[in-house]
């Protein structure tokens, strides 16, 4: 089996999850040089509601805090979160200014574009991947977790091959509200696994405090990559911890 690796989350959903997405970019100085030497898969410092939140409340420029935080640790690859039509805004836009976004993004240094669409359709991310490809990016393509009578294996499993279809580099269980539990991410993912030639990642949160559990499950059923966020800045509606997952693995596959 593959050993699954991890994102680091603080400079982007860790804060925005737990503290509204305050963090200044000269808070993140001392720590993203350090982040950049851990072996993490990717850093994710932008994108959801980092744009929002530094123009109305920290007197930030979005695009400043990208350049700087490249600079800072160049090394490894940068994610940011997109919502696909909707961009990080809230409303949705035309697709000439969902490529200028994404073209502008990718050439200030965005390596990897994780794509979402609130309501799963894939039409309002067909656009964003499309154009973070067209950039020399990657594009993951992401499917927001659930529970419904619809919601089952093969609702998802159909969903996530026509995501691949339209060009995504990886497919992303998105568990938004921390409602995966711990054997439904096994189930998922070896179902994910069987269907799809592309990695699978896992984006969950530890809002029910199965998180940990969950993160495991899945490793065990050979998720490629979760997203996790360091102890200080995990837990409750952020990340699961990365220390207790990494401990938890450690001496196994």
């Amino acid at each position: 089996m593959k050993p699954a690796t991890f994102n680091c989350t603080v400079l982007r959903d860790g804060h925005q999850s737990l503290a509204a997405t305050r963090m200044s970019t000269e808070q993140m100085l001392e720590i993203a040089p350090i982040l950049d030497t851990m072996g993490f898969s990717a850093l994710e410092t932008w994108g959801g509601a980092t744009i929002d939140s530094g123009l109305r409340f920290l007197g930030e420029l979005p695009f400043d805090r990208l350049d700087t935080l490249k600079k800072l640790a160049p090394k490894t690859p940068h994610m940011m979160l997109l919502r696909g039509q909707n961009l990080v805004g809230y409303t949705h836009y035309a697709d000439d200014v969902v490529e200028a976004f994404v073209k502008l993004s990718a050439k200030h240094g965005m390596n990897i574009f994780r794509i979402f669409d609130c309501l799963n359709d894939p039409e309002n991310m067909r656009t964003s991947i499309r154009a973070a490809k067209e950039a020399g990016a990657t594009a993951h393509g992401t499917i927001c977790y659930t529970t419904s009578p619809v919601h089952n294996l093969e609702y998802f499993a159909n969903l996530a091959k026509e995501i691949a279809d339209m060009g995504a580099d990886a497919i992303v269980i998105k568990d938004m509200a921390g409602l995966l539990k711990p054997y439904s991410a096994y189930k998922l993912v070896e179902t994910l696994k069987s269907e799809l030639k592309i990695p699978v990642h896992l984006h969950t949160h530890d809002t029910t405090g199965a998180g940990v559990a969950t993160v495991l499950k899945a490793a065990e059923a050979g998720v490629d990559i979760a997203d996790l966020a360091i102890e200080s800045m995990a837990g409750c509606t952020s990340q699961p911890s990365l220390n207790v997952v990494v401990e938890a693995l450690r001496g196994t596959e």
